[in-house]
């Protein structure tokens, strides 16, 4: 199969993307389960592209129980070293209103660690940099996009990830703008993080749905009101996705691409062959094994 360097996970409201033409379909498993759903794989704008709706085909599956390691460990098998990761999101900031786009640059983590967060388990030991968790390269080149569609873009933020599935509680959401967070969602951790131990360039598109539930002016955030919001939003979240796609380039390198090169703890003599098999395409590169 022909290598797929770029690949997009749908989050709400996109579960699919009419621009990919000559689509084939991989219905696929890995180690750590089946992904979200088939991975539809096509051309756009002269580049192959993988997408992965992550709630599956009309919007079946939990934030808090997504498979996100069988999600990224699918994409890398084919070759992704880019991913653009569509996030809906409440507002915490005034100035960043529905129906804007945010080119986050920074994660808090605020599930509680019910999610498997890490390839990595007994039998080699990897320590990976996340200071940086959002490629600058891709962030760069999606808030441009935007713009080019005459979209209203934010292209710094704060990305407080909370598990889901409810919203937020008016409190949680006070404490959240006081620790300085510009944004809220449930799905951008552990998701960030296991796509830095493949390997792979990752930024979120974050697409705002709503100002949660911290502005007393405004009503409370609700599933309804999230998903009407969403209507609005996704035509110009594909407009903007077709031109980041032209504009990205398959071979640039960035840091992402050698992570496990400072990360890796275990000494090789000491890995157990049956995680090294078991996570044989994300150790190909820095442990120089046959992919196949």
């Amino acid at each position: 199969m022909e290598t797929t360097k770029i690949g997009v996970i749908g989050g709400s409201g996109l579960y699919n993307m009419e621009a990919i033409s000559d689509v084939e379909t991989i219905d696929t498993d890995t180690p750590f389960g089946k992904p979200s759903g088939a991975i539809r794989i096509g051309s756009l704008r002269g580049k192959r592209v993988a997408f992965l709706p992550r709630h599956g085909e009309g919007h079946v599956l939990s934030p808090s129980t997504l498979p996100y390691r069988a999600n990224i460990y699918a994409l890398k098998t084919l070759g992704v070293r880019f991913v653009i990761a569509v996030n809906a999101v409440g507002s915490l900031r005034e100035q960043i209103a529905p129906g804007h786009i945010v080119t986050p640059d920074q994660i808090i983590d605020y599930t509680i660690y019910t999610r498997p967060r890490s390839f990595f388990e007994d039998g080699i030991v990897a320590h990976v940099s996340v200071a940086d968790p959002m490629s600058e390269y891709l962030r760069g080149i999606i808030a441009a996009a935007v713009e080019s569609v005459g979209g209203r873009v934010h292209r710094r933020g704060i990305f407080l990830i909370e598990d889901g599935p409810r919203f937020a509680t008016r409190a949680e959401s006070v404490l959240f703008r006081a620790w300085g967070c510009d944004l809220i969602g449930m799905t951008a951790a552990p998701e960030a993080f296991l796509a830095r131990e493949a390997e792979m360039e990752y930024a979120s598109l974050a697409h705002v749905t709503d100002y949660d539930s911290w502005h007393e002016e405004e009503e409370a955030v609700t599933s309804d009101m999230v998903i009407e919001t969403l209507q609005k939003n996704i035509a110009i979240v594909e407009e903007a996705l077709v031109e980041a796609i032209a504009q990205l380039d398959e071979d640039h390198v960035a840091p992402a691409h050698t992570a496990l090169d400072a990360a890796l703890a275990t000494e090789r003599a000491a890995m157990d062959p049956r995680m090294i098999e078991k996570l044989r395409p994300i150790l190909a590169r820095a442990l120089a094994l046959d992919v196949n």
